[in-house]
C-alpha cells in the first residue's frame, strides 16, 4: 500500500538522489542511500533510478521500495 508523498523542501534549486534520500528520511545513512540505490530499489518519477548522483529539482517524486510498501517524497 503505497503512501502519499511527503513534500520534502530544499534550500537549492537543486539536491542529489543521495543527499535527498537522507534529508528526507527515506535512508538513515549515506551508506544505506548507496545500498538502495545500487539495488535498484530507488525510483524516480517513476523510472528506476541507479545513480546516486542524479541532480534531483523541484517536483521530482521519489519513492524507495519497503516491504511495507512504498515510501514516497516529493522535492518541494
Amino acid at each position: 500500500m503505497s503512501q502519499q508523498p511527503v513534500p520534502v523542501p530544499i534550500r537549492d534549486d537543486v539536491i542529489r538522489l543521495g543527499q535527498f534520500l537522507k534529508l528526507a528520511d527515506l535512508a538513515e545513512s549515506g551508506t544505506q542511500a548507496r545500498d538502495l540505490v545500487a539495488d535498484g530499489e530507488v525510483r524516480v518519477n517513476g523510472e528506476v533510478e541507479t545513480r546516486r548522483g542524479r541532480q534531483l529539482v523541484k517536483g521530482d517524486l521519489v519513492a524507495v521500495a519497503t516491504p511495507q510498501g512504498d515510501q514516497r517524497a516529493v522535492v518541494a
